[in-house]
């Protein structure tokens, strides 16, 4: 269920830049209120293997807590500042957030192309193993729930944030699915305005098109959904788990 915290922060952009997979989407994949330009390819990124088709044994993981949005944002400014530089220093320095070290590189320099799903994707390379994990999951468990994604968003390369919060597609860590049919009710217009937003509904899972058990998968490999959140963000995944302890090995 969503948060019912209100955020001390909002996100409001004009505008940012993402990746956007498969058929073009009605809809913006950002959330609140910020536009978005066509993917900008860094040009410097290898392929991944993952979606290769190779089987890797993972690690159950929650998201780590204290990187969970609800949580900080009723921490404050410390709590806040805390999930920044772990962020920081984990995947690397977005200019004007965080602590620098002597040679750090920004969160689009690990970025490599990868698949989820049979869909294209930019992501930062040390979440990619989450992904594959996860799309095993939903080939494994999901089988009764038929979806195909159209469309994906990851890396980004300008915030869509303010307040002093960053989004963590800036990061390479958070991914969008199909945000024309899975849409962010707690966001502004037009989020807000579509009618999986105003019919009655007993969870938000009833809200978006994509399968709860699409959400469980992600959740098991630690990724938090922002369905959870008071944005109510029904697209939105982001791995807030240790990407150390993503994969146990490959088999």
């Amino acid at each position: 269920m969503p948060h019912a915290t209100p955020p001390l922060f909002s996100d409001a952009s004009a505008d940012a830049t993402a990746d956007v997979a498969a058929s073009p989407s009605p809809a913006s994949t950002l959330p609140p209120g910020a536009a978005e330009a066509p993917f900008a390819d860094t040009g410097d990124a290898s392929p991944s293997s993952a979606g290769s088709g190779a089987v890797l044994t993972c690690n159950e993981q929650p998201p780590q807590d204290f990187l969970v949005r609800s949580n900080f944002l009723k921490g404050g400014r410390e709590a806040l500042d805390r999930a920044i530089q772990y962020r920081t220093d984990t995947y690397g320095h977005f200019k004007g957030f965080g602590h620098a070290g002597a040679d750090a590189q920004p969160p689009s320099a690990y970025v490599v192309p990868t698949t989820f799903m049979g869909l294209p994707v930019k992501m930062h390379r040390k979440v990619v193993p989450a992904l594959q994990c996860v799309e095993d999951e939903i080939k494994r468990a999901c089988a009764d729930h038929p979806y195909k994604a159209q469309a994906l968003a990851g890396i980004r390369f300008r915030n869509t944030y303010r307040g002093g919060e960053v989004t963590n597609h800036i990061f390479g860590i958070a991914i969008d699915v199909d945000p024309a049919r899975n849409t962010c009710c707690g966001c502004v217009k037009p989020w807000s305005d579509v009618p999986a937003c105003t019919r009655p509904a007993k969870t938000e899972y009833d809200r978006m098109a994509m399968p709860e058990c699409w959400v469980h998968a992600f959740e098991r490999y630690g990724f938090y959904w922002l369905g959870h959140d008071v944005l109510r963000d029904t697209m939105h995944f982001e791995f807030l788990g240790d990407p150390d302890r993503i994969v146990k090995g490959a088999r």
